[in-house]
């Protein structure tokens, strides 16, 4: 059976053919235009160049999953808001359905790449899982006794906005001491550009080349070379990052835990932390079965997977 999958950006749509074993078989891409009836034209498209590059027939193709950024009620098809391209209440399934002739499912964006790396990735084999990933925010998404979790009203999993310093970093949810605040890679940059200004004789300055110059990886690199201030965002990140992994585990207790985004491409630099904090803090840290902390293996193709094979997990 093959399934296909779109990964829906503000940039570019993603599709992609997918077997059931979560092996990408063929591929393209196109970029993003605006207006509903343009993008529903556009996703077409990417879905037939698909199939052709994995030399599938079109009668070939079981069903058509779609993961969007935004707000999604899957039950109806709907992309409620997803303010990059201004969608209100698009009705993107019955859109493509009618484009494609086949069975479409719709699902948020960080929820179908949650349900690619537990299908094909960092999950594979798994009872459950439990995913973050890392980037200009904090998303993610769990699998939980082989279903795809997302809560009653499909809002479900916003990890990002789960409060772990009360009180604390203004959030752009509009709440405070969100893991947001603290760990996203917004975050980890914005405290690189004030330990910075903090201290003027920072390595940071001589491999940023100033502060508009700092990514994710800035203060990693300056912390290996031994300096000080870098050294302290670091520690810093990981003991937010630290107390949110714990505190995710001891509500699920999922058989793993993965972290995916940008922070996490440090590998064990930043994981190997982050588990010592999991082992002291995790309230399961004295049974034999332990939850696994990993790092994504999937990178972009995750939602792209999960996308396709949302039929089989729902």
């Amino acid at each position: 059976m093959n399934y296909l999958g779109i990964d829906l950006g503000g940039t570019n749509v993603a599709a992609a053919v997918v077997d059931d074993a979560g092996t990408i078989l063929g591929r393209a891409s196109l970029p993003t235009p605006r207006g509903v009836e343009p993008v529903a034209d556009a996703i077409a498209a990417a879905a037939h160049a698909a199939a052709v590059d994995a030399g599938v027939g079109w009668e070939e193709i079981a069903t058509v999953g779609v993961g969007s950024p935004g707000t999604i009620q899957p039950a109806e098809g709907v992309v409620k808001y997803w303010s990059n391209l201004d969608f209100r209440d698009v009705p993107l399934a019955a859109l493509l359905g009618a484009r494609l002739n086949k069975e479409i499912h719709l699902e948020n964006d960080a929820n179908a790449a949650a349900l690619g790396e537990y299908a094909a990735g960092a999950g594979k084999g798994s009872s459950s899982m439990v995913a973050i990933t890392l980037g200009t925010g904090v998303g993610g998404g769990a699998v939980l006794d082989g279903k795809l979790y997302t809560g009653f009203n499909y809002a479900g999993l916003e990890v990002g906005h789960f409060v772990i310093e009360y009180n604390g970093r203004p959030c752009t949810c509009g709440r405070r001491g969100c893991l947001e605040a603290y760990c996203s890679a917004t975050a980890l940059i914005k405290r690189t550009r004030e330990a910075m200004q903090a201290h003027r004789d920072s390595k940071l300055w001589e491999l940023a080349g100033g502060s508009e110059g700092v990514n994710g990886r800035t203060p990693f690199d300056a912390a290996a070379l031994g300096d000080a201030a870098a050294g302290q965002v670091i520690d810093e990140y990981v003991s937010y990052l630290g107390c949110g992994v714990a505190s995710l585990v001891n509500i699920f207790q999922p058989e793993v835990f993965c972290i995916g985004g940008g922070p996490s491409a440090q590998g064990e630099t930043l994981m190997a932390p982050v588990r010592y904090i999991l082992n002291r803090e995790d309230y399961a840290r004295n049974q034999v079965h332990r939850t696994r902390l990993v790092r994504a293996q999937l990178g972009n193709d995750a939602g792209l997977i999960g996308a396709a094979l949302l039929p089989k997990f729902r």
